[in-house]
């Protein structure tokens, strides 16, 4: 990218972009909130989960296109331009999303906000005319964009992006380094503008995030936070912090191998994709009559106020004890609910499987729960997706206006070393990397 004119116009490309995310994603966030509750209002909608992938896979088999692509679709466009990303993509994840969730698919956020996001940023790239060369910088504008206003976090959104653009198969950027700093710096910049626009697009619309409240932590620890501390407790934490990260990464590859391997196996015996996720609908039937229990259903942020003593994130963050394999199920309902053609996205499902399996490891671990349960909701998602970087500040920017006590070298550090390890311990797939054939994310 040359040209100072050249990086105004894609700094104000971004903008737009950054104010269309944001209002596609106070839009969802409300639309969600609303089908959330109804669901726990009429819980026997769990039943119609079958209908609602009919409903869901014929939509997208009449008009979806190459929009059923998703996720993978628009990194595929960044790194081998073809034939675009269609504009139909947004409103049709959205109504997917919804449908889904509505019945109690477990499924998340992200992927819905990131495909709105890069949707809409080819789509205004077409009106403005902007030249080939220029897109893929537009498209890591939209997907930092829908991440950063779906959670709250652009920081987190801005490196993710970047991060996201510069990893997978195929003819990709340069990964990140002094070298490439050049190269990153004016995308991480764009990524960064549009991010903060769609973030504050969403609060001015009066759509609040989550906010959590970790319990246990120490209320003095907020003043003394960057003291330094004695390289002996230091290399406890961080020992603690690798062997927490690797039992998350080797959760990450769990899910990542189950999903695909799901969705690898419809392929071959279902030739017909809208049959796929009436399948996928009815084993999330069953598996909810074995488990007895609806914690697994959804989104998994917060409890039923018609069943409080559900598992979710809320409840590992706040020390309360949890099954021994609730992250095991929360993992299988959401690689049958992805991995069959339901969308959404896995973010805020791993969200749930790396806060309950960190409670569960506090205590051979000897950490606080909810301080693990933080951790361990970063982890698993970066090594999932392999990002580290994103998947720290995504801690930091999550955690810390709640916690102010978690401002702190320990945490930060651990969380960082917890984040890297369990990248590296993810093995050599993830849930982003290029399958031979696009499908859902």
């Amino acid at each position: 990218m040359t040209g100072r004119s050249t990086l105004i116009r894609l700094a104000v490309c971004s903008i737009l972009i950054g104010l269309a995310a944001g209002l596609a994603a106070a839009l969802f966030l409300w639309s969600l909130e609303r089908v959330t509750q109804l669901h726990w209002k009429h819980p026997a909608l769990l039943y119609l989960l079958p209908l609602a992938g009919l409903l869901s896979g014929t939509i997208y088999a009449l008009v979806g296109g190459r929009a059923d692509g998703g996720t993978e679709l628009i990194l595929e466009e960044l790194r081998r331009p073809a034939a675009g990303v269609p504009g139909r993509m947004a409103p049709l994840v959205l109504g997917g999303t919804l449908i889904t969730h509505l019945c109690g698919g477990s499924a998340g956020r992200e992927g819905t906000a990131v495909q709105m996001g890069g949707s809409l940023a080819a789509l205004l790239a077409r009106w403005l005319r902007v030249p080939a060369t220029h897109l893929p910088l537009l498209l890591t504008s939209g997907l930092a964009a829908g991440f950063g206003a779906v959670f709250g976090t652009p920081l987190a959104g801005a490196v993710f992006a970047v991060e996201l653009s510069t990893c997978g198969r195929g003819p990709a950027p340069p990964r990140p380094g002094i070298r490439n700093l050049s190269r990153l710096l004016p995308s991480l910049l764009l990524c960064l503008a549009a991010a903060l626009v769609a973030n504050a697009a969403v609060g001015l619309l009066g759509v609040a995030h989550s906010q959590y409240r970790i319990a246990g932590l120490d209320a003095d620890a907020a003043g003394r936070g960057f003291l330094p501390i004695s390289p002996g407790d230091w290399l406890l934490s961080a020992a603690r912090a690798g062997l927490a990260g690797m039992t998350f990464g080797l959760a990450a590859r769990l899910f990542t191998r189950v999903r695909n391997d799901i969705r690898r196996t419809l392929r071959r015996h279902v030739p017909r994709a809208w049959l796929r996720p009436v399948i996928g609908g009815t084993l999330l039937v069953l598996l909810a009559a074995q488990t007895g229990d609806s914690s697994y259903l959804g989104l998994g942020v917060d409890a039923s106020p018609y069943r409080p003593d559900d598992v979710c994130i809320r409840s590992c963050l706040e020390a309360d004890p949890v099954d021994v394999l609730s992250w095991f199920w929360k993992l299988l309902f959401t690689a049958v609910t992805v991995g069959s053609g339901f969308k959404g996205g896995e973010v805020t499902p791993l969200f749930f499987v790396g806060a309950s399996l960190g409670n569960v490891l506090s205590g051979p671990l000897a950490m606080p729960p909810g301080v693990l349960a933080a951790m361990g909701f970063a982890a698993v998602f970066a090594g999932a997706a392999r990002t580290p970087l994103a998947c720290t500040l995504l801690a930091f920017e999550v955690f810390v206006p709640a916690n102010p006590e978690l401002l702190s070298i320990r945490f930060l550090s651990s969380t960082a070393i917890c984040c890297l390890v369990a990248a590296r311990c993810s093995g050599a797939v993830g849930i982003y990397d290029l399958p031979p054939q696009a499908g859902n994310a």
